[in-house]
């Protein structure tokens, strides 16, 4: 039997309480909306390619935001030392371009498992937290928050895009 993505399911976020609330429930608005572009695939469908020359997938943007969730609250906020999972520095763009539609479910997998464990990994810190980038400067985990709501939104637009080239569905 060929696997699928599963269905997902998804609640809105809230729209009253207080900061932390309100920030943990866009993020996980986010982060879900990703997984429903994906569910009822298989994994040759979800290694379809928008408009070559583009690498864009749908299986390339869980990668993606894998490593981003891994790298922003794991690695920089929760000081883990843990590596990349596929961007590497010699080939940014690995994650787009090396993709297996065999491993796919895993893929999907190790995103969910990733943002339990970026869950955990800032769990106890406050929105206020200040992590110092060599780059750019203090930065609050709160401006992570709004970075993160940020890229989910700017991805799940690519992955309407890529889902309605694929079987038509719209508006998920």
């Amino acid at each position: 039997m060929t696997w699928v993505a599963p269905e997902v399911e998804r609640e809105w976020e809230p729209s009253n309480g207080d900061e932390r609330a309100i920030a943990d429930g866009f993020l996980e608005y986010g982060r879900k909306t990703l997984l429903v572009k994906c569910a009822g695939l298989t994994g040759e469908q979800l290694v379809q390619r928008a408009n070559p020359p583009s690498t864009l997938s749908l299986l390339g943007l869980v990668r993606h935001i894998t490593d981003v969730e891994r790298n922003w609250f794991r690695r920089r906020f929760g000081g883990e030392e843990i590596e990349r999972l596929y961007s590497r520095p010699d080939r940014p763009d690995a994650v787009f371009e090396d993709l297996d539609p065999e491993h796919a479910e895993r893929d999907i997998d190790r995103l969910v498992n990733e943002w339990r464990a970026a869950d955990r990994a800032i769990a106890d810190l406050s929105l206020d937290h200040i992590w110092v980038s060599d780059r750019w400067g203090p930065m609050s985990l709160r401006w992570v928050f709004g970075h993160m709501n940020s890229e989910y939104s700017r991805h799940n637009g690519h992955a309407d895009l890529l889902r309605e080239r694929i079987d038509g569905r719209t508006g998920v």
